[in-house]
């Protein structure tokens, strides 16, 4: 069902992963999808590939947000969906932590989605929808994982303020929170096969299902919320990790 048709969609990081299934989604939906991304030939192929547009844009630098929502407003319009999506992995004990290892990880996740959605709010229409990429790690205490928790949990903050200062006109704004998910950003740890296969294997015995999500479970929670289902939902982060943080 087109259930999205009429509406243009924007989604940040959306050449692969679930930037990429989110975009398939939307597509499906009926929306007219455009998707961002830092590697000119990566956004290239999956814009190809998917049959929407694609342009190239650092969310880790301000002023590649800021002229992408010049380029967006000048080709596109007004948009009627945002998915703030783009996002590293990153990150050390505190001990020992680097300035370099703080700003990877705040630059793209925290800074970069802050103010994709700052220069974007003049191009919303009334009515819109914002959807922010978090992490169940935002509310859980994992070794290793400071960096981009906080970064995280400071995302799930400033989503709920903007649902306040956007009700006004209408404009939504959620976060979801997967937990494990199959994405190729797993696969940029650098892990070997065995120790890849041994990672899946905790996360499954940790995850009451006893499975790991697809970038596909969390599309489909995309276009929920951006549909007129979920009309009613705002300021609010939505787990979704076969119960991972429980």
């Amino acid at each position: 069902m087109e259930t999205l048709k009429g509406k243009t969609a924007l989604i940040t990081g959306g050449n692969s992963g679930i930037g990429y299934a989110a975009a398939k989604e939307l597509k499906a939906q009926g929306a007219q999808v455009i998707i961002t991304g830092r590697r000119h030939e990566a956004v290239a192929n999956a814009a190809a590939q998917l049959g929407i547009n694609g342009l190239v844009s650092d969310q880790g630098k301000v002023t590649d947000i800021e002229e992408l929502a010049a380029e967006v407003a000048e080709r596109f319009g007004k948009i009627d969906i945002l998915f703030i999506n783009a996002g590293v992995l990153g990150g050390s004990a505190i001990e020992g932590a680097t300035e370099s290892d703080f700003d990877h990880v705040m630059d793209v996740n925290f800074k970069g989605a802050f103010f994709t959605l700052s220069r974007f709010i003049p191009q919303l229409n009334d009515g819109a929808t914002v959807v922010f990429l978090s992490s169940n790690l935002a509310s859980m205490n994992a070794a290793n994982s400071s960096i981009y928790s906080s970064g995280k949990a400071a995302l799930n903050s400033v989503m709920k303020i903007a649902a306040v200062e956007l009700a006004p006109r209408q404009i939504r704004v959620n976060s979801i929170s997967p937990g494990p998910t199959q994405t190729d950003l797993l696969n940029k740890l650098g892990l070997d096969d065995e120790s890849r296969k041994g990672l899946d294997d905790y996360l499954i015995e940790r995850t009451p299902l006893k499975k790991i999500g697809t970038a596909e479970d969390v599309a489909k929670l995309v276009a929920y919320l951006c549909g007129d289902a979920g009309s009613y939902i705002t300021g609010t982060e939505i787990v979704i990790d076969g119960g991972n943080r429980l």
